[in-house]
């Protein structure tokens, strides 16, 4: 062959690699913008929902394929979305009811598109998500303290009954929002040991859950943080990273007591910190209080197989459910409701499963885990089921899952042809 013949069988194929670098690139743009725009969400519909589009068509252009694995999660966000629009029938198909089953769906489209998204090239797309996540937190975050502090004109605006909120509409979405991000800067400081730039961060991350005074925010950060160190310990190579784990993980819990004990000592604050750490707020208590509206809806929902309808939980009750299981049979009816459990239960299993496994992303995994344990857990006390981040943690289990098990085949597969050797599902070792 001469030289001529090898420059005319080559040139396609890097003519292909630059189409395909350039189409990657621009998938990572779009996953950068749309993860650094997501706080953004005081109105609607939001710069993360447009964002959405472009980051689907980028992710068409980059080639991004459907993993076999995630058909369980795209098959339950199915049926609990056709559970959503036989409720319908139960009000008449109002609009804002409409509204509320549309934008379930639409948050069921993005679980299924982050899923795909991370489950190739996972490595690199999960740093484009992390750089952006933890920015797109800080922003959040320095806005929320400063308008706390009331530093700029306007800044009543950003709060909510004496707490931040930032560019969230309630405080109660805002704090829980800060919670993976922090995770990531607590496990590269495990992982990795202390960074100044790192301790900064996640110590500006700290101050702002805490000044958004969210009780369920606290409860999802506490129980993330001990998944994920737990996780992490299991799953150290050394006993000397494990000491280290130990280590900082004390060094960490003394750090947040030290800046509560501080910002207590406000005065401002420290009044709305007591009231607010309290188990049982005003509102809760009665039978008109929040516990009390749930145990007299348990009874009428079983007389419904179709649930209230969309919405139609505050109409019957003077407030919201306040747990996202319950609203999942209120808002999705049986159906709905059962399926939406089925989704959980299945997520949190095949992610355990899988995020012990030895592969090149899993520290990204075990954070991600951890801080969908968290908002699980919240969901007995909060609403979540419209929570942005929730179905991005859920897509992202998913789709590490999914890339877990195709690296497994294929070490199984270098293993059986004598080049390397066999991927086992076992506890891993990281560090």
């Amino acid at each position: 062959m001469t030289a001529a013949s090898i420059d005319i069988v080559t040139r396609p194929a890097a003519r292909t690699r630059l189409h395909s670098d350039t189409a990657e690139r621009l998938l990572h743009a779009t996953l950068f913008l749309t993860i650094l725009l997501s706080p953004f969400v005081f109105i609607e519909p939001s710069p993360y929902e447009f964002m959405m589009v472009p980051l689907a068509l980028a992710s068409i252009v980059a080639g991004v394929s459907i993993p076999r694995l995630i058909a369980p999660l795209f098959l339950l966000l199915m049926l609990w979305n056709i559970g959503g629009m036989l409720s319908l029938f139960n009000v008449h198909w109002k609009s804002d009811a409409v509204m509320f089953v549309a934008t379930s769906i639409y948050m069921a489209g993005s679980a299924v598109l982050f899923a795909c998204i991370v489950s190739e090239n996972s490595v690199r797309r999960l740093d484009v998500l992390r750089t952006a996540y933890v920015i797109a937190a800080l922003i959040a975050a320095t806005i929320g303290i400063a308008a706390y502090f009331n530093l700029f004109p306007g800044a009543e605006q950003l709060t909510m009954g004496g707490r931040a909120k930032s560019t969230f509409k309630d405080p109660n979405v805002y704090a829980p929002f800060l919670v993976l991000p922090l995770l990531l800067l607590v496990e590269v400081t495990l992982r990795e040991g202390i960074r100044l730039k790192n301790i900064a961060a996640a110590s500006v991350l700290v101050m702002a859950l805490l000044l958004a005074f969210s009780r369920g925010a606290w409860a999802n950060a506490a129980a993330s943080a001990a998944v994920l160190m737990g996780m992490m310990f299991i799953a150290a190579r050394a006993s000397r990273l494990r000491g280290r784990i130990l280590f900082l993980s004390l060094l960490s819990v003394a750090g947040i007591a030290a800046l509560i004990v501080l910002l207590v000592s406000f005065e401002s604050i420290g009044g709305l910190f007591k009231e607010r750490a309290a188990l049982i707020q005003y509102y809760d208590a009665g039978e008109a209080g929040r516990f009390g509206n749930q145990i007299r809806s348990i009874s009428m929902l079983l007389e419904r197989p179709n649930g209230f309808g969309p919405l139609e939980f505050g109409v019957i009750f003077p407030q919201a459910p306040h747990n996202v299981y319950l609203n999942a049979f209120s808002a999705y009816g049986w159906l709905g409701g059962v399926t939406y459990i089925l989704l959980v239960l299945t997520s949190l299993a095949i992610g355990f499963r899988h995020a012990l496994v030895a592969t090149p992303w899993q520290h990204y995994f075990i954070a991600i885990y951890a801080a969908f344990v968290g908002v699980v857990l919240e969901g007995a006390i909060v609403d979540t089921d419209h929570w942005r981040h929730f179905f991005l943690l859920l897509g992202a289990v998913w789709g590490l899952s999914a890339a877990t098990l195709a690296h497994l085949r294929a070490a199984r597969w270098r293993a059986a042809n004598g080049v390397g050797s066999p991927g086992h599902l076992v506890v891993s070792r990281i560090g």
